[in-house]
């Protein structure tokens, strides 16, 4: 009897776990949502554009440039770069695009590094062997994978590579990193915007000062 009584409790007491971990597992799943929340609208703010354009500032400060030097393409690629870079470093890598451009110039040093020495090697080989091997165009797998994907996973994939880190994540993810990027960059034309403003400004009205500091007396 007592048996029984005791496997006929085991169902009730399963029951209340199963509430009470749901109950838990929705509380912990609201304030999650809540920080994302407040992280997209932290771009909107004042203060956080203002943390930016002082980071902005400091980043061109170490970009190099001559208005005489003929590679504008190359300089205006830096000051992108410092822009990017600057935006990360606001965002505090909580966020997966900007743990991606933050590491990104590491990847790309040893990318260089090691593409150098696969040329060294290539050419001391054809020096040994007296012979050079001619490449053929390679055909990307992804790309013939790429054609015959549907429409909508092939307008994912592409918002995958549009938003850095976000290449093989899955559709939720790229979502959620895609609104929080896309703030950022808003912000960021905001605060570039103003600073060129601010820039253009003091040129003008230094340029206005020297003008009627030169001009003759009557």
């Amino acid at each position: 009897m007592m048996a029984s009584t005791a496997i006929s409790n085991h169902p009730v007491t399963n029951s209340n776990f199963d509430r009470s971990k749901r109950k838990k597992k929705k509380k912990s799943q609201a304030p999650s949502k809540e920080n994302q929340n407040q992280g997209h609208a932290k771009w909107k703010t004042e203060a956080q554009q203002q943390i930016y354009s002082s980071k902005l500032i400091q980043a061109l400060s170490q970009v190099r440039l001559s208005p005489s030097s003929p590679s504008a393409p190359r300089q205006g690629r830096a000051v992108r770069e410092a822009a990017d870079r600057a935006l990360a470093f606001a965002a505090k890598g909580k966020t997966r695009w900007s743990r991606a451009i933050l590491t990104s110039r590491i990847k790309l040093k040893f990318r260089k590094q090691h593409k150098r020495h696969r040329v060294v090697a290539a050419s001391t080989t054809s020096t040994v062997t007296g012979t050079s091997r001619s490449k053929k165009p390679r055909v990307s797998v992804l790309r013939l994978k790429g054609k015959s994907l549907p429409a909508v996973q092939r307008k994912v994939s592409v918002l995958g590579r549009l938003v850095p880190g976000c290449r093989k994540q899955p559709l939720p993810v790229i979502l959620e990193e895609a609104t929080d990027y896309i703030a950022a960059l808003e912000m960021q034309v905001r605060a570039m915007s103003a600073l060129a403003e601010l820039l253009s400004g003091s040129s003008s009205s230094s340029g206005a000062g020297s003008s009627s500091g030169s001009s003759p007396t009557s």
